[in-house]
């Protein structure tokens, strides 16, 4: 099947690391450059985390995806044993549908929008189980926000690979004749084998993910919208809305059917009759209308009449409130026109205040130093009357 083309990636793991190993020389006994080994390894680590991550996804999108093919199997054998009957009556209370908590709680929460809105009739208002169970739910459990991005970043390491690899080999050379360069081209040569290694496994990588995440995406999202249509057509709740409209035009077409019936009556007989007979068919047609529709057109002109003249009282009353409401926006106006001039007021005089205030400490201060050189002098002059 399709989801479980995620184990793949763990085979072509297992292979890329024996290979990596290999060209680093550590099953042939060549010399090991531990630098090349490192980074290889390090990004055979990054690339496994990824995997990890994305498979614990897989495994959970895997999961719903069986129940809801199992789910769908079940309401369509049950619906077979049922003769054709409408599977919601049984359902509707069921709180053990799925097995899987995301999924239960996903239908309890369509179960309850449907209780909302049911009446003495029935269920008032339609709703579709695919406002709840939807790609949206499917995306969230399979971490679409995760897995959508690592092709990217496993092309990224490979492109991260190759500009490292080459940054190492061309660090590594120098020289300035044809003797210490040729000496050199080894380190080049050896970053340029971490840089093209990188970006094959980083590129390769991209691709089967990119392939295995899709099928898998592909697989659940068909299963989805199998599962919703089986349950449409098994167990979707029928509104009162949808059975009162059928109910209405079979009381409709009876009522017609009848009126016709008795009009083929009376246009039988001599042709003596048929003027009589077309006046009471007429007259008959009318009253048959008249009974089919349930309509008094004397009673709908009167209520025609009186909604105009409600609509030119409400018309009036309107006109009223509008004025009502200029004139209250004026006074509004005024109120704060006058509340400007007051605060403009109360600055002046603040302002008056605090001059007021300055003076006041000026000539205190004034009358300070006058007091203060006359004890001064007093106190001079009693010295001097005391000598």
């Amino acid at each position: 099947m399709k989801s479980k083309l995620y184990y793949v990636l763990y085979f072509l793991y297992a292979i890329v690391i024996v290979f990596v190993l290999y060209l680093n020389g550590v099953f042939t006994g060549e010399e090991i450059s531990i630098v090349n080994l490192a980074i290889n390894v390090g990004f055979l680590i990054i690339i496994g985390v990824l995997f990890v991550i994305s498979s614990i996804s897989f495994g959970r999108l895997n999961r719903i995806t069986y129940e809801l093919e199992e789910v769908g199997i079940r309401l369509q054998k049950e619906y077979r044993e049922a003769e054709g009957k409408n599977l919601w009556g049984k359902y509707r209370d069921n709180d053990k549908v799925f097995e899987e908590e995301v999924l239960q709680d996903a239908f309890d929460k369509y179960r309850m929008r449907i209780k909302g809105a049911k009446t003495k009739r029935g269920t008032g208002a339609s709703c579709d189980l695919e406002e709840y169970i939807n790609e949206d739910l499917v995306d969230k459990v399979g971490m679409n926000f995760f897995n959508s991005g690592v092709s990217g970043t496993l092309t990224g390491l490979g492109i991260l690979g190759t500009f490292l690899g080459l940054s190492m080999g061309l660090g590594a050379f120098s020289g300035d004749d044809i003797f210490t360069i040729s000496d050199n081209v080894g380190s080049l040569l050896s970053g340029m084998k971490v840089a093209f290694h990188t970006s094959v496994y980083g590129i390769f990588f991209s691709l089967v993910f990119n392939l295995a995440y899709r099928s898998i995406m592909s697989d659940a999202y068909e299963t989805l919208h199998e599962f919703l249509n089986v349950f449409r057509q098994t167990a979707q709740p029928y509104t009162v809305k949808d059975d009162e409209s059928t109910a209405t035009m079979l009381v409709y077409q009876a009522g017609m059917a009848n009126s016709l019936k008795q009009m083929l009556e009376l246009m039988k007989g001599s042709a003596a009759e048929q003027t009589t007979g077309v006046e009471r068919i007429v007259d008959k047609f009318t009253e048959q209308m008249q009974a089919a529709l349930d309509t008094d057109f004397k009673k709908i002109g009167n209520a025609l009449k009186n909604a105009g003249e409600s609509q030119a009282v409400s018309a009036r009353n309107a006109a009223e409130m509008v004025e009502a409401v200029t004139a209250l926006v004026e006074v509004n106006r005024n109120v704060q026109d006058a509340l400007a001039k007051v605060m403009e007021r109360q600055e002046h005089f603040a302002k008056g205040l605090e001059d007021q205030k300055k003076m006041l400490a000026d000539a205190c201060s004034d009358m300070n130093d006058e007091i203060s050189s006359q004890i001064y002098t007093f106190g001079q002059m009693r010295n001097l009357y005391e000598k």
